[in-house]
């Protein structure tokens, strides 16, 4: 019979076996039970292997094939009804009118915050690929993928980044009507405006904006055999110009309430009144920040529920709407078969609002990141990681993807860890 301290060694190194660390900034920690489940753990989303390769769908496929045959089904039986549940019937959802106005205004008072915040904690970008990094000295992991990256041993390039870097929007069409004309076709790609696709959502859940004119129903719109008619009398309108309404009174273009001009500057006063040389007003800065960033996150999922969102499968083009749109301006792959359309898909809130995940730096001021401990660091969105090296406190829903309960070896260390 085996001792005990046999015994334990065996399970030692089955324990030591299962562990694996990646290379591109990702960890499959081994854990027992149920902590499997734990709705603490995160991990930094794992990139697609190839490019060829479609992103996964947050709704199973057989989910959906369901759903589809049930409103098959719904159609034969009555083929003539109106519908009732909003926002589909082109009704707002009234409890989502006050969330759509503050994710719009967290979303401008982040962008002010960050660019306050960049001034004293300075944001790096590569020359030439997307990789960001905050700190005062770039890092020295070789993940450079950019042109002649191979002279260059895959070492980044660093410059001077902006707020466009820590946080990005992609941009979608504007949708005037979303149930008379959910669709953008090819020839009106030039004639049609695009916005930040997150404000698209917030403009279609009830927030108003000069710039970008949407038209409001006040009654329910019909459904006969899949296509959505409207049996209320209208009028043809004449423009859409900002000071011009609909002469019908079934049809309400409401005041605005939201300028689009506003560059939100002062819907976070209190921030401009810190002072940048005291280090309790730059903690508070990124605190105030920090909760910014998650009421719009937290905001936005919530829109997001009722409101659909769409993304390609293969490139990063969203589209808000009930539909997405027809211009066939996909480049990604398998794109000749499809004649340059996109492969819609239930889109995801890192859809929606790009994270732009980035190393976590424990000391700003030690030394620079090693490639060698690469497997060691974690990451963080580049949002997240410029509050909490303001001195905000680190978020719990991001301790296990940073990775703090994990202690780095020394350089010299490196080949004596298992």
């Amino acid at each position: 019979m085996l001792s005990l301290k046999q015994s334990l060694r065996r399970i030692n190194c089955k324990l030591i076996q299962n562990l694996h660390y990646s290379s591109v900034g990702t960890q499959t920690f081994f854990s027992f039970g149920e902590e499997t489940h734990d709705p603490l753990y995160v991990d930094v989303p794992k990139p697609r292997r190839r490019s060829s390769e479609r992103k996964p769908y947050p709704t199973p496929m057989t989910v959906l094939m369901k759903r589809a045959k049930e409103e098959k089904e719904l159609r034969k039986v009555n083929p003539c009804r109106m519908l009732e549940h909003r926002p589909d019937n082109g009704l707002l959802v009234p409890e989502l009118v006050d969330m759509a106005h503050r994710v719009y205004q967290a979303r401008e008072s982040l962008l002010s915050g960050i660019a306050k915040l960049i001034q004293f904690m300075p944001v790096l970008r590569c020359r030439f690929c997307f990789e960001v990094y905050i700190g005062h000295v770039g890092h020295q992991i070789r993940t450079c993928n950019g042109p002649k990256a191979g002279f260059r041993h895959a070492m980044h390039a660093w410059r001077k980044g902006g707020v466009q870097d820590v946080i990005y929007f992609p941009y979608c069409f504007h949708i005037y009507d979303r149930v008379g004309k959910p669709r953008v076709i090819h020839k009106e790609r030039f004639n049609v405006q695009r916005l930040p696709a997150i404000v698209e959502l917030c403009m279609q859940a009830g927030v108003d904006l000069v710039k970008y004119p949407a038209l409001r129903r006040t009654k329910p719109v019909y459904c006969i055999e899949g296509r959505i008619v409207d049996f209320e009398s209208q009028t043809t309108l004449s423009g859409h110009g900002d000071n011009q309404e609909p002469n019908n009174a079934n049809f309400l273009y409401f005041t605005p309430k939201v300028k689009a001009n506003d560059s939100g500057e002062n819907l976070i006063t209190s921030l401009g009144q810190l002072s940048s040389n005291n280090a309790e007003g730059l903690k508070d800065m990124g605190t105030r920040t920090l909760e910014l960033w998650f009421e719009m996150i937290s905001g936005a999922k919530k829109i997001m529920e009722k409101y659909t969102v769409w993304t390609c499968g293969y490139c990063p083009e969203v589209q808000v709407g009930p539909k997405g749109h027809k211009v066939r301006m996909c480049k990604a792959s398998k794109h000749q078969s499809r004649d340059g359309m996109h492969a819609w898909q239930e889109a995801t809130i890192d859809d929606l609002v790009g994270p732009n995940y980035v190393w976590h730096v424990r000391d700003p001021c030690g030394p620079p990141l090693n490639n060698n401990l690469k497997r060691y660091y974690g990451k963080a969105p580049a949002v997240v990681e410029l509050c909490v090296q303001a001195g905000a406190p680190v978020p719990d829903e991001y301790r296990s993807m940073m990775r703090l309960d994990v202690v780095p070896p020394d350089i010299d260390e490196v080949d004596l860890v298992a």
